[in-house]
């Protein structure tokens, strides 16, 4: 089994920034993809970057130039930094992994974990 834990939510200003951290723990031999997916209240749930392991780094238009995932292989962690927050980035935000162990493969999420963008 693996678990995804979640940290680096909170409260920014417009214009602000954070960073959200996920970290995998568990049966891993390797994560294929990380993505970070976001959902806010009455939306349905969004990608917003995502990163596979042979380097293929997708952000849709609507965070592009703002926000960047990176991944730290070798400590399962992936990172989403936030730049030029605005309010519409406010929702809970996500992140999943596909996971390789030893002959199996599994799709997990976090938790999530709230930001908030104040005007």
């Amino acid at each position: 089994q693996v678990q995804l834990v979640e940290s680096g939510g909170g409260l920014a200003q417009a214009g602000g920034s954070l960073r959200l951290s996920c970290v995998a723990s568990g049966s891993i031999v390797s994560i294929n993809t990380w993505a970070w997916y976001r959902q806010a209240p009455g939306k349905q749930r969004e990608l917003v970057a995502s990163s596979t392991i042979g380097g293929s780094i997708n952000h849709p238009d609507s965070v592009k130039g703002r926000f960047t995932i990176s991944r730290d292989n070798a400590k399962n962690t992936v990172y989403l930094q936030m730049n030029s927050l605005k309010p519409e980035d406010t929702a809970v935000y996500y992140c999943n992994a596909v996971v390789y162990g030893s002959g199996s493969r599994g799709d997990y999420w976090g938790q999530g974990t709230q930001v908030t963008v104040s005007s």
